[in-house]
């Protein structure tokens, strides 16, 4: 990403941020009157922050040269930034200060480790797979191949995550919260792209979206960032119908970019007896369970 799109990028960022916040609740009295910016004002946000609106107004062009630790801080607490944002903000600051670095055609670790592979295939009681930063999947066990089948069924290999939810139709299907799901592949794709600034294959990933999916598109253009960490997730199987599943996502330091992705269920819950159908299903090879 050249420099001149990391600063409008931040631009985008901070104007979105301040956009969402009402003075009341940055705890700003209420002078009434009309207001002619939704949201902060920058001058509100400067107040908030301890800087100078001119300093700010700097900040929010992008240009964001020797800004310190302190600033974002303040920044973050003025707009109300959750942990994610933030260091999202600091991943574009320190894009827009690096040295101009030729195009990184790189589209993410492409392979696992064979001792990764081997924790997946002992993991007979949840589905698990290796995904890395741009939602490759490049590693499965047997229960998240029959639960994935139809994200992991393309031409395209490896099979891509964002793909299958903006651009095949059976993902509104498969994922009952699928606008959840949306956002949270478009957040992650954003964030890894602040990340990897001059990474080619993911800017013509998101590039493609954009042109084929307008979800996807004004998705991207709220410059919203999500890590996909834990939670609950709503499928709809082809073959077992309806099942809820909890998942965790887990960073494998030993492979930086590396995220194994976990769906397990307690015992007591309502649909344990769907997940011993689908874990049968595994067994069977995909034949339809009994």
């Amino acid at each position: 990403m050249p420099a001149d799109d990391v600063r409008t990028d931040i631009r985008h960022f901070l104007t979105s941020r301040r956009a969402r916040i009402t003075p009341q609740q940055a705890g700003l009295p209420d002078f009434g009157g009309r207001r002619q910016v939704s949201g902060l004002r920058r001058s509100e946000v400067a107040q908030l922050a301890s800087i100078s609106v001119e300093y700010y107004t700097r900040l929010e062009r992008g240009n964001v040269g020797g800004v310190s630790e302190e600033i974002l801080d303040s920044l973050a607490a003025a707009l109300q930034l959750d942990d994610v944002e933030r260091t999202h903000l600091a991943a574009l600051v320190r894009a827009a200060n690096a040295p101009h670095r030729a195009p990184d055609r790189d589209g993410g670790l492409s392979h696992v480790r064979d001792s990764l592979q081997q924790i997946l295939d002992a993991m007979t009681g949840a589905a698990a797979f290796v995904r890395n930063a741009h939602l490759d999947v490049l590693a499965t066990n047997q229960l998240a191949r029959t639960l994935y089948q139809e994200a992991l069924d393309t031409e395209d290999q490896p099979p891509n995550l964002a793909r299958f939810v903006f651009l095949d139709p059976r993902a509104r299907r498969f994922y009952r919260d699928w606008e959840g799901i949306a956002h949270d592949a478009v957040g992650s794709l954003r964030a890894e792209a602040a990340r990897a600034p001059g990474n080619t294959d993911l800017a013509d990933l998101i590039g493609e979206l954009a042109t084929h999916s307008n979800e996807f598109a004004m998705r991207w253009e709220a410059h919203d960032v999500e890590y996909y960490r834990s939670g609950h997730q709503r499928f709809h199987h082809p073959t077992i119908g309806d099942i809820d599943l909890d998942y965790d996502a887990l960073e494998i330091p030993t492979d930086p970019g590396l995220t194994l992705i976990t769906y397990t269920l307690s015992p007591d819950s309502a649909y344990a007896d769907d997940f011993r159908r689908l874990q049968a299903h595994a067994l069977a090879g995909g034949s339809s369970p009994g």
